[in-house]
């Protein structure tokens, strides 16, 4: 345990969120789980969304607060925000700021003097000046975190003058034995989504939408299909604008009879082990919590070779130049030919990163560690 851990003084600290839509809620919950046993409480603020009580529940935090702004009334910079943030912040003896993307961390800076480490969860977050500007404006009291490398050297490459410990990688992680336990078994999620239990299943998870390539991974699967087991598919769940155009081009790779779009499934994650293979094709993505919750269910991976999936699944899964459709088709035929014993070694070595790289007692001890952390001793 370190110093700042131990430290009389540490009592609270503050997590600022943009919302809970999304995956935003269980960020919530990973960042709050990062106290557990320490002498810290966590409030946890959401900047937007309705006051909710389930939502607090899931928080994890010992105090929930909800602003309950809507997104368009927080566009630009809005003086009653960090009006109502700074009372927030002056009832209460906090000794840092977790930020969640950018506007929470300049509400935060502008709203206190409290050291606030800003977590950015995609690529881009700089190439406007004026957030380049701001956060040189807040340097000395300001440390940025991103969800992978990938993540956390794109802000190094907008903010080259900033010492790279100012800058930091912390990964997204699971509580690995929650998500195992709710999981169900292999003939349960297939009854569940309908499946055949002798087909030999490729499952994709994501929303239609031109940052997941599943144009790739249909023509992938097209090229594929002739080597592949008899009776096999492909299962993307999800919702969005392609769904239209993605179901025209499953027809004319005359895969359509193929292919089943199920739409949105209520905790997908539950039913991962309907799924021989997960296929991720995304276009830079900036981690991908789903690969987390394939391992956590024993599922091989194929992954595209960009952002942030490589560094969860290079080790023991298969990687896919972005975009190449006959490259994935190899990947694709590769992984419904590999021998028993192979396999189980892959889902051992999975089994094992999950663990030791992004499960909460890893990302606990990596939290800890930071140079901000350090330096608030």
């Amino acid at each position: 345990m370190t110093d700042v851990m131990k430290s009389s003084t540490a009592g609270r600290v503050v997590q600022f969120c943009h919302g809970y839509d999304g995956p935003f809620l269980d960020c919530a919950r990973q960042y709050a789980a990062l106290f557990d046993g320490t002498c810290y409480q966590v409030t946890t603020v959401f900047l937007t969304g309705k006051k909710n009580p389930q939502v607090a529940e899931k928080c994890q935090s010992a105090e929930v607060i909800f602003m309950e702004y809507s997104s368009s009334a927080i566009r630009g910079l809005k003086i009653k925000a960090i009006r109502e943030f700074r009372q927030i912040a002056l009832a209460r003896s906090f000794s840092f700021c977790i930020a969640h993307r950018s506007k929470p961390t300049y509400i935060a800076c502008l709203a206190t003097d409290l050291p606030v480490i800003g977590v950015h969860h995609a690529f881009g977050d700089f190439d406007r000046l004026g957030r380049r500007l701001f956060a040189r404006a807040f340097r000395n009291r300001l440390h940025l975190l991103g969800v992978s490398d990938a993540v956390r050297d794109d802000i190094r490459d907008c903010l080259p003058d900033w010492p790279h410990e100012r800058i930091q990688t912390l990964y997204n992680r699971i509580d690995v034995e929650v998500v195992r336990n709710a999981q169900v078994d292999r003939a349960e999620a297939r009854r569940t989504l309908g499946l055949a239990e002798d087909a030999w299943v490729v499952g994709n998870v994501g929303r239609l939408h031109p940052d997941k390539d599943q144009t790739t991974l249909l023509k992938g699967f097209a090229l594929a299909l002739p080597d592949l087991p008899e009776k096999s598919l492909l299962v993307i769940i999800g919702e969005g604008r392609l769904e239209a155009s993605l179901k025209r081009l499953a027809g004319t790779l005359q895969v359509a009879d193929k292919v089943l779009f199920l739409g949105q499934v209520p905790e997908a994650r539950n039913i991962f082990k309907a799924f021989d293979v997960f296929a991720l094709t995304s276009d830079h993505e900036p981690f991908g919590m789903v690969l987390l919750e394939a391992m956590a269910a024993d599922v091989p991976i194929i992954c595209s070779d960009c952002g942030g999936g490589p560094e969860v699944v290079s080790t023991h899964g298969q990687l896919f130049t972005l975009g190449d459709a006959q490259a994935l088709a190899r990947c694709l035929v590769t992984a419904a030919s590999i021998e028993p014993s192979s396999l189980n070694k892959q889902r051992q070595l999975a089994a094992d990163i999950l663990v030791q790289r992004f499960s909460n007692a890893a990302a606990r001890k990596r939290f800890w560690s930071l140079p901000a952390l350090l330096n608030l001793k």
